[in-house]
């Protein structure tokens, strides 16, 4: 009974912590993350529960919070945010399965020049293959400075990524399409079981 009565008098201590967290984002998507007369912030501050610090400056980010979740999912939406989506997008993180995942061109690149050229491949012509991806996976994709960035349910993230790495190693895109569309129907089978 003593160790019970301990811990109940350092509860109020473990309520009174608080958690942080930092990150950077490139400069150009301080102000996307802010908003207009600081709308935005406000808004993720309240969805969160935590407060949301910028340095306009330097792209730093400071996230403050009493509860790690929350505080987790404040740190996704900023990092969305950095990634180049829209902000509504952004915070579709805070519903059920729904997760960020953000694969880095660089590491399927051997120039500057190649960066750039991937980019263009996950992109395709008029946006085509960027938008078959989404359409094919239900996800929103981000091309955004040296990373492509992913948003939605956990298992369509999963395929949508596999595609993107496909087309970044060279794959043809009819035969990642041909693989979306494969996977899309086996999942929407499973689904029906």
């Amino acid at each position: 009974m003593l160790l019970l009565e301990k811990l109940f008098k350092l509860e109020p201590f473990f309520k009174s912590m608080e958690f942080n967290y930092e990150l950077k984002i490139p400069k150009e998507r301080v102000a996307i993350l802010i908003g207009v007369k600081g709308e935005v912030k406000k808004e993720l501050e309240k969805l969160t529960n935590t407060k949301i610090n910028v340095d306009s400056h330097e792209g730093y980010v400071f996230i403050t919070g009493d509860d790690a979740i929350n505080l987790f999912n404040a740190r996704e939406l900023v990092k969305a945010i950095g990634r180049g989506f829209n902000p509504e997008y952004a915070k579709l993180l805070l519903k059920g399965d729904n997760v960020l995942e953000i694969v880095n061109v660089n590491e399927f690149a051997k120039t500057k020049n190649s960066s750039e050229r991937l980019k263009g491949r996950v992109i395709g012509k008029e946006g085509k293959a960027r938008k078959l991806i989404e359409d094919l996976t239900e996800c929103y994709v981000s091309v955004y400075g040296k990373t492509v960035s992913i948003i939605g349910n956990i298992s369509r993230v999963l395929y949508a990524k596999k595609a993107i790495e496909m087309i970044l190693k060279g794959s043809k895109h009819s035969n990642v399409y041909a693989y979306l569309e494969r996977t899309t129907k086996e999942l929407i089978l499973s689904q029906k079981k």
